[in-house]
């Protein structure tokens, strides 16, 4: 469900947030290292304040100090995806600090146990995934949603897998990386989640994506990778900023649309 919105946009070339001289707010979870420090750090150099969403706090204050030392406009929220109150402690924090959200990037994920047939899995693998991949992306929208109502260009970015994409995983030779009834059926459910979410914003002003870094190099496969997390993070970086008329509830990659 692919939607190009014609809608009243601003004349600021900026995309989302931008309303008179205000400074666009940003969250980023999962963002003290890897794909989610990079999105940080592109948010931030476009001129945003943005919000370095990890549960440790010494990784999160470190990263805090690193993207400020490289002239970020950064500040540390502490947040575990799967847990309500730290969520709803999130919002809390970014309302006091901005009164309001203009962008979330919900890119926190984990693998899961590196055993991933179907016929063999651990269950717990499978909640671990599900309850960060989709649950812990549910909750943390819910929570600064809100926020994201007051923004003059709210957006929501949902970092997914083309291993998510159900047509790619049956269609014949194509590449979809091992079985992985955890990891990649989360990505296929976060794909769902966004349509639904798309499905229900689409009379408002919020356009929520899903979006594929790509094979990155990164502690969550071994930095086995191919692209780099600043590669990675460049279609985030791209869907955080799309203009008022631009798609939602889409699943995009750097080279276009991703098949669900």
């Amino acid at each position: 469900m692919t939607a190009d919105r014609n809608q009243n946009s601003s004349e600021t070339t900026g995309g989302a947030g931008q309303d008179g001289d205000r400074t666009t707010i940003a969250l980023v979870t999962g963002a003290n290292k890897g794909i989610g420090y990079e999105i940080a750090a592109g948010l931030g150099a476009l001129g945003w304040s943005v919000g370095v969403g990890a549960r440790d706090e010494e990784r999160r204050e470190a990263a805090v100090r690193k993207l400020r030392a490289d002239g970020v406009d950064a500040f540390g929220v502490p947040l575990d995806v799967t847990d309500d109150e730290s969520a709803a402690a999130a919002a809390r924090l970014i309302e006091e600090r901005a009164g309001r959200l203009d962008v979330l990037v919900n890119n926190a994920g984990v693998t899961g146990a590196a055993q991933q047939m179907p016929t063999t899995v651990a269950l717990d693998t499978v909640r671990t995934a599900v309850e960060t991949n989709v649950l812990g992306v549910i909750r943390v929208t819910n929570a600064l949603l809100p926020l994201l109502r007051r923004s003059a260009a709210p957006r929501i970015v949902n970092m997914s897998s083309t291993v998510g994409s159900l047509t790619r995983q049956t269609t014949p030779g194509a590449e979809t990386g091992p079985i992985s009834v955890a990891y990649a059926a989360s990505k296929s459910f976060l794909n769902a989640v966004t349509v639904q979410y798309a499905k229900e914003l689409r009379d408002t002003d919020i356009l929520i994506n899903a979006g594929c870094p790509g094979f990155c190099a990164t502690d969550l496969n071994g930095f086995r990778g191919v692209r780099t997390p600043q590669q990675g993070a460049a279609i985030a970086i791209r869907l955080a900023s799309l203009p008022d008329d631009g798609p939602t509830g889409g699943f995009y990659d750097d080279e276009g649309v991703v098949p669900w």
